[in-house]
């Protein structure tokens, strides 16, 4: 017996939902001590990220067990939800790589148990060009985390890039899963073609990372 087509709603839901999901990560704040302070941007997203991975994954292995029928609409759909998937776990597992580095350069161990190294100060750094206020609160934030200034500093800015990062990719995920639910709640996804633009061409999220790719060849 052949599987009922979902109908544009439902598969523009799907889309939709996987958004909100991707959209969630960003804003996921979680709980930093002050000894670790310096990787507060990344942690939220690092706790959350492979949560909301594993669940957009085992939702798309339900949308394949399901058998749906090869009808444009679908295709287009899975085409769309495989490719939020794949950029989404590229940049998940890059923004763990950047907090592997930055635990090393504060002086982590690599494993339990190992011990700490104590990492020195930059060469040349000088709090001297800060305010009164803002050297005190750096020197309380680096002491805690038993950090010189200036590669507590330096730890941090590399953080707050990496979050910086990997939020775009998301909204870049989550801006294109929406418009391509558009396109399904328009009814106008009646093909798929490889090439151009508009609803009869690929997701708008593959087409960007066929673009990504090209770009990077």
């Amino acid at each position: 017996m052949m599987a009922t087509v979902p109908a544009h709603a439902e598969l523009a839901t799907w889309l939709v939902e996987a958004a909100e999901a991707v959209s969630g990560i960003v804003t996921t704040q979680h709980s930093t001590p002050l000894s670790r302070s310096y990787l507060h941007p990344v942690l939220g997203p690092l706790a959350a990220g492979p949560e909301v991975l594993t669940a957009l994954a085992d939702r798309m292995e339900d949308l394949l067990d399901e058998e749906l029928p090869t009808a444009p609409a679908t295709l287009f759909t899975l085409a769309s939800y495989a490719s939020a998937l794949g950029w989404l776990t590229e940049s998940l597992s890059e923004l763990t790589q950047t907090v592997d580095v930055l635990a090393t350069m504060a002086g982590l161990p690599p494993r339990p148990g190992a011990a700490p190294t104590v990492p020195g100060e930059l060469e040349g750094f000088d709090l001297s060009g800060y305010t009164p206020s803002d050297q005190e609160t750096v020197t309380a934030l680096a002491a805690e985390a038993a950090l010189p200034p200036g590669l507590y500093l330096q730890v941090l800015g590399r953080a707050e890039g990496a979050a910086s990062d990997f939020t775009d990719a998301c909204m870049e995920i989550v801006g294109a899963l929406t418009e391509d639910a558009h396109e399904l709640l328009k009814e106008s996804v009646s093909f798929v073609r490889l090439g151009g633009n508009g609803p009869d061409s690929l997701p708008t999220l593959v087409r960007s990372l066929i673009a990504r790719m090209e770009t990077t060849e």
